[in-house]
């Protein structure tokens, strides 16, 4: 196996967040909020554990400060192709086994 499941990004809310963010360059939070149906406060902590990971960054627009912005960081890419990798070999590997 040359994917490695990440218990970081492994929780669906995270990974849904990841292949937002790995899709588009940068997303704004409250779009990422519609389309993953969080609450703010739910959302907020999912983020920060992303955040904390290393995974994600998140700025604030200079004009308006409610704005914030998510980044999936270079390492946070990493992680998470190497998550989808790992998902697509246990689907494999299951598939073969038939």
């Amino acid at each position: 196996m040359t994917g490695r499941l990440d218990p970081v990004i492994h929780p669906t809310h995270r990974l849904k967040i990841c292949a937002m963010l790995d899709a588009g360059t940068t997303v704004e939070m409250s779009v990422v909020k519609e389309a993953v149906g969080l609450s703010a406060s739910a959302l907020s902590k999912q983020v920060a554990a992303l955040v904390e990971a290393g995974y994600v960054r998140q700025e604030r627009s200079g004009r308006d400060s409610r704005r914030i912005w998510l980044t999936l960081t270079s390492q946070g890419a990493k992680a998470y192709r190497g998550h989808v990798r790992a998902l697509r070999e246990i689907i494999a590997d299951a598939a073969h086994q038939l």
